[in-house]
């Protein structure tokens, strides 16, 4: 007995996320699965709206991770050649955000550049402008007319199209100017998941943000319920060592599970 099924065209934008997803399993990330206590911090958020601010939880964590990495700026570094690392003066973090389109929505890419240099409330409204703002010419979408060299680009081989990829990854100036250093990706706050999401990335540094969810855990002696975020960071080993990475973690935690940069 012949079982019914159908075919469902696979999205022609997806080329691109098959294509680095092959190169960024050539990467030598290390994936650290961490929690944070971020109870103090959306209080703190909490209270800025009360006032008639607003600053969302995730442009807040887009500002704490250019100003950690201020601090710790080899972490987001490129590998120019095996004897030199690349270390920009600036954070530029690459996220998807959803653009409407007529009735539905489509995510673009969308680069937030100097992060480090910005307010937590102006990244709230960069990232809300780009999401209310009229789909542009330059906006690569799924399922949208691209330019003519966007368009060949998925009828190249898969070789030629990967290649593509390493060479742009080897211009690390190029590459960063137009991706990034850093990318975040917040698929895991989208619903309620008690754990952790491996993704994978060409950057030198990536963040996979979980769900937040409230759990118990020790403060002092006691037992309390605390709101607790999940997230799998990917750290390029080749641009940084264990102890270094250690010491920005360490301060990162610092950063999200006391509210810093939670300002006016």
């Amino acid at each position: 007995m012949t079982s019914n099924y159908r075919f469902k065209d696979v999205v022609r934008t997806r080329i691109a996320t098959f294509d680095t997803f092959n190169v960024a399993l050539g990467r030598h990330h290390v994936s650290a699965m961490l929690e944070f206590d971020v109870t103090e911090s959306r209080a703190k958020l909490r209270e800025l709206r009360k006032k008639g601010i607003t600053v969302s939880f995730n442009a807040w964590l887009i500002k704490v991770i250019g100003s950690v990495l201020q601090k710790h700026p080899e972490a987001a570094a490129w590998l120019y050649s095996k004897k030199k690392l690349m270390i920009f003066d600036d954070i530029n973090v690459s996220m998807i955000v959803e653009k409407r389109a007529g009735e539905t929505k489509v995510p673009i890419p969308l680069v937030i550049k100097k992060v480090n240099r910005k307010s937590a409330r102006e990244i709230t409204e960069e990232i809300e402008k780009a999401k209310s703002s009229e789909l542009g010419p330059d906006d690569i979408v799924l399922e949208k007319r691209t330019a003519a060299y966007q368009r060949l680009y998925y009828h190249l081989p898969g070789f030629l199209r990967r290649l593509f990829w390493k060479l742009l990854l080897r211009s690390p100036e190029t590459a960063f100017r137009t991706m990034g250093n850093v990318s975040v990706t917040s698929i895991g706050m989208i619903g309620r998941i008690n754990g952790w999401f491996i993704h994978r990335a060409v950057h030198p540094l990536s963040f996979g943000v979980g769900s937040i969810l409230k759990k118990p855990v020790v403060v002092g002696n006691e037992i309390k319920i605390r709101e607790i975020l999940n997230m799998t960071i990917l750290v390029d080993h080749d641009v940084i060592d264990g102890a270094p990475m250690v010491r920005f973690l360490s301060d990162l935690t610092d950063y999200m599970e006391s509210g810093k940069e939670i300002t006016v």
